[in-house]
């Protein structure tokens, strides 16, 4: 069997803590299920500034273009707030997002069903929740140039972010959406804000030209994006796939994420292209939650997003899907058992740290493997 090769990149704050967890899972299904996982570690955000001066290091950035897929914590922090604005830590994820070619995001809002006490609307909203946002990840305004601040004298100044998109941009993603929607319940919205904005347009028309070219089998709809995050409050259960934009795609995300009840739940997979040849994709797979600088080191962080980010790599880069599957249940049935990080906790159910939510579910995806 082929080595299959992943580069682990754990970042700032709670991202190694994350990491750390996936490793031993890796160890273990090498060790006990033949898995064939090959890894290296390497540095990024922060930890590659005060290492090396810069985000992420040539060596380590080659490194994630070589892999089979990239494991990716978390960066940033308080620490670095004062560096220079090209060597931010968040310079290290975007680099690796553009040099990897990395153009679809897919970050799914899944409730679990032990957890719909949780969230911060009524249970009835989110309960069997499960959308999936696919966020157009290496265009829009986050790269469009120009980008700038200018000195416009007299103490005034000026800055310019450039929103720009071209069609075949909006194809690509949109194909992304509507492929995945065929595996689901076969229904995608489209976001972007057409009335105030020409890449909104342009937008909204490719996208429903694609789908009368490809995909009229999928139900399409289209939604003004402050429209589409009322919506997600109001009644997110009428979503199945939402395509949008890199700016709206990633405040939509983090408000479908809180639906289910904290960032510490949820996965994305950033993904590539398929090789014409070979057939493989450059990807990408991190946790929807931030460094949290303030809970760094003290072995409270929730691993599950990590964890489910890896069961994301199983399906997409390595066609291991009765393992993804195996492993998502395993985080499901840990839930059901009563286990709790500190920011899901809620009343009669069992407080554990990281490492201990780790080993349960390394524990539960054995048995499930027996």
């Amino acid at each position: 069997m082929a080595t299959r090769k992943l580069l682990l990149l754990p970042g700032d704050g709670i991202g190694p803590e994350a990491m750390a967890e996936v490793s031993k899972l890796i160890a273990v299904m090498n060790a006990e299920f033949g898995a064939g996982f090959e890894t290296e570690t390497g540095l990024v955000g922060g930890s590659a500034y005060d290492a090396h001066g810069k985000a992420i290091s040539e060596e380590d950035m080659q490194r994630a273009l070589e892999a089979d897929a990239v494991l990716f914590g978390a960066v940033g922090g308080p620490k670095w707030d004062g560096v220079p604005y090209e060597v931010r830590p968040e310079a290290g994820l975007l680099r690796l997002r553009k040099e990897m070619e990395l153009f679809a995001n897919l970050r799914p809002a899944i409730c679990y069903p032990a957890l719909a006490v949780s969230s911060s609307l009524k249970k009835e909203v989110v309960e069997g929740l499960d959308i999936l946002i696919v966020r157009e990840l290496t265009g829009g305004v986050y790269f469009g140039e120009p980008k700038e601040i200018i000195d416009l004298g007299n103490g005034q100044k000026r800055a310019v972010d450039t929103q720009v998109y071209d069609t075949f941009e909006i194809e690509r993603i949109a194909g992304v959406a509507f492929e995945l929607a065929r595996t689901r319940r076969n229904k995608v919205c489209s976001m972007e804000k057409h009335n105030v904005m020409k890449s909104g347009v342009l937008w909204k028309e490719v996208v429903a030209t694609t789908h009368q070219a490809k995909y009229s089998d999928v139900e399409l709809t289209h939604m003004l994006a402050d429209a589409g995050g009322m919506q997600l409050v109001r009644w997110p259960k009428q979503f199945d796939v939402i395509v949008t934009d890199n700016l709206f795609g990633d405040m939509l995300s983090d408000v479908a994420a809180m639906l289910t009840g904290s960032l510490g739940m949820l996965p994305s997979a950033s993904l590539g292209a398929p090789d014409p040849k070979t057939g493989s994709r450059k990807a990408l797979y991190e946790p929807v939650h931030g460094s949290a600088p303030d809970i760094a080191g003290k072995g409270i962080a929730n691993p599950i997003a990590m964890i489910a980010s890896f069961a994301m790599c199983l399906r997409y880069s390595f066609n291991m899907i009765e393992e993804a599957d195996r492993l998502e249940r395993a985080i499901a049935a840990v839930l059901e058992d009563g286990l709790r990080t500190r920011d899901i906790m809620s009343d009669g159910m069992c407080e554990v740290g990281t490492s201990a939510m780790g080993d349960a579910i390394i524990r539960k995806y054995r048995e499930l493997s027996a």
